[in-house]
């Protein structure tokens, strides 16, 4: 049977013909155009332009100014980005544990916000390990081997002296007591990380550890945020530390402290540190350094490296066990203005056996979290955050 189409209907199929020859031809050899007419543009069309009720007045300005912030599907998206990085110290026999780790960080936030990685170890990374974790970053990733001047115990350290009170504290059962790799990482954490050469391009980082757990949706960009309200270091989690395996520290700081009298902010964190204020005695409290976001400027400016030089050199990494969370927070406490410290109950966050469980507002609403309100750390026996809390608003 033969089909006849009339003579307009044999126009209009001829012009339809001409426009979609004239617009392929147009989108293989003008980008822009092909760009502006692709159907991903064409498709965002059909979504509706958020109003400014849709903003977030806690999200992170430019200028006063919203930075392009919207909540399509209630998520938060800035189309700024910080000079910003993932850190991740681990080995290759925690392939899967770190691969826990950084698939939830991927699926909380970082699938949208695409900041790259650094992984570092003491010895080179697996292929295999390389392969799974590019697997699933949605960024890019970096795996750097640590110079053996940065992690291992330096020559000049007394190893009878560091050995025997490796073996005393390992018979007193205090946790990584006997443990040597325990203190090179410490020691690395404290003065070493931001000096890597893979960190030096970048200003902030956020340290991740294997294991640990993101449970809400972070849906705000926490480097930018910091940024644009001139934080130097952000926590979840504050505690008491070990007595036992800082016995000499204080003393070392307080002579610091006399020695460099222009280090000590003027508006300094000391009421958080020293229950008094007058810093003649320090009450153990410190941010759980697992997990903290924080500005490597502050780290590798002239009263931290200082800080860090002079406490090194009395051997307290090795001689006791000293931690890089009191060394990192008594330094900010210390070093930089107590606003410029930061608590972010938003970030719902598991490093066993603790957690961190948003309870502010609406946070646990907004971020879908997963956590167990009951089982928060924030208001236990041990932790810090009541002190932290009372210092600020006091302040």
């Amino acid at each position: 049977m033969r089909v006849v189409i009339n003579t307009p209907g044999r126009i209009v199929l001829v012009v339809l013909g001409v426009i979609l020859s004239l617009h392929f031809i147009a989108s293989f050899t003008h980008d822009a155009y092909g760009r502006a007419t692709s159907i991903s543009q064409l498709t965002n069309k059909f979504h509706s332009t958020p109003n400014h009720n849709d903003l977030d007045s806690s999200a992170p300005t430019e200028h006063g100014k919203p930075a392009k912030i919207y909540l399509p599907n209630n998520q938060i998206y800035s189309e700024r980005r910080a000079n910003a990085t993932f850190v991740i110290l681990c080995r290759n026999d925690q392939l899967w544990d770190t691969m826990r780790s950084v698939r939830e960080i991927e699926d909380k936030f970082n699938h949208i916000y695409h900041y790259p990685y650094v992984f570092l170890n003491e010895v080179p990374f697996t292929d295999e390990f390389k392969y799974r974790l590019n697997n699933i970053i949605s960024s890019k990733a970096e795996f750097g081997l640590i110079p053996h001047d940065h992690w291992f115990q330096p020559d000049w350290i007394d190893e009878e002296k560091a050995s025997a009170s490796r073996a005393q504290m390992q018979s007193e059962n205090i946790i990584y007591g006997g443990s040597l790799s325990y203190r090179n990482m410490c020691r690395f954490n404290s003065g070493f990380f931001f000096r890597h050469p893979l960190m030096q391009k970048y200003k902030w980082y956020w340290r991740i550890e294997p294991d640990v757990h993101f449970h809400c949706d972070i849906l705000f960009d926490p480097f930018l945020y910091m940024e644009d309200h001139n934080k130097i270091y952000a926590f979840t989690i504050s505690m008491y530390e070990y007595e036992r395996t800082i016995q000499t520290l204080w003393g070392h700081v307080k002579d610091f402290m006399k020695q460099n009298p222009q280090y000590v902010h003027p508006n300094n964190a000391m009421g958080f540190i020293s229950d008094d204020g007058s810093g003649d005695r320090y009450n153990l409290c410190h941010f759980w350094s697992n997990f903290e976001i924080a500005n490597m400027e502050f780290w590798r400016g002239e009263a931290y490296m200082s800080f860090f030089e002079y406490l090194d050199s009395q051997g307290g990494f090795y001689y006791e066990r000293w931690g890089d969370a009191p060394v990192h927070s008594i330094a900010a406490a210390l070093f930089a203005s107590k606003d410029q410290i930061h608590f972010f109950d938003e970030i719902g966050y598991e490093h066993a056996p603790y957690t961190h469980c948003p309870k502010e507002g609406d946070h646990f609403t907004r971020g879908r979290c997963s956590c167990n309100p009951g089982n928060n750390f924030d208001f236990d026996g041990i932790s810090c955050l009541n002190k932290f809390q009372a210092f600020m608003s006091r302040s």
